[in-house]
């Protein structure tokens, strides 16, 4: 029903106390305001006893994740599950980190892309283990650029 809004006078869905639903929002609605189950934050109540925050986190995080690595990485949900679906070296399936095998962010094809453990993962970026996970991860078939190695000259 179009009705001329008793508010700002223009002529649009009549919501409800003679407001249109922009009037209604700023003028009647009001949150509840709650103390968050899963933060303890006080904060308006959006769904289910949790702030809008919480509740994304709880009951959108696959979605959520999901946007990221396609933002992120370029890839669409199932891809990434399959790399970080178990670290590469040992097989923990826990907590998987996504590695650029070329250290390149940028390149993002799946042949560059491998799922490693964080210790693992951290053994690969410090120079003492480098040598080492290159050799495991050649063995486990995948194609290694060479190491970029510099020289430190001390006078």
């Amino acid at each position: 029903m179009i009705k001329k809004c008793s508010n700002c006078g223009k002529e649009d869905e009549h919501h409800a106390k003679g407001l249109c639903y922009n009037c209604y929002k700023k003028l009647s609605w009001k949150p509840k305001i709650v103390v968050c189950k899963r933060c303890g934050r006080q904060m308006p109540s959006h769904a289910k006893g949790l702030c809008e925050g919480c509740y994304n986190f709880v009951f959108h995080l696959d979605k959520t994740k999901a946007s990221n690595q396609k933002r992120k990485y370029g890839l669409n949900m199932e891809n990434y599950k399959k790399i970080t679906e178990k670290c590469i070296i040992c097989n923990f399936d826990k907590i998987i980190d996504l590695h650029h095998l070329d250290q390149n962010k940028n390149n993002n094809s799946e042949t560059n892309l491998v799922g490693l453990c964080p210790n693992h993962h951290k053994m690969l970026h410090d120079y003492r283990y480098r040598s080492e996970m290159f050799n495991l991860l050649r063995e486990k078939g995948f194609i290694i650029p060479e190491d970029k190695k510099i020289d430190f000259k001390f006078n």
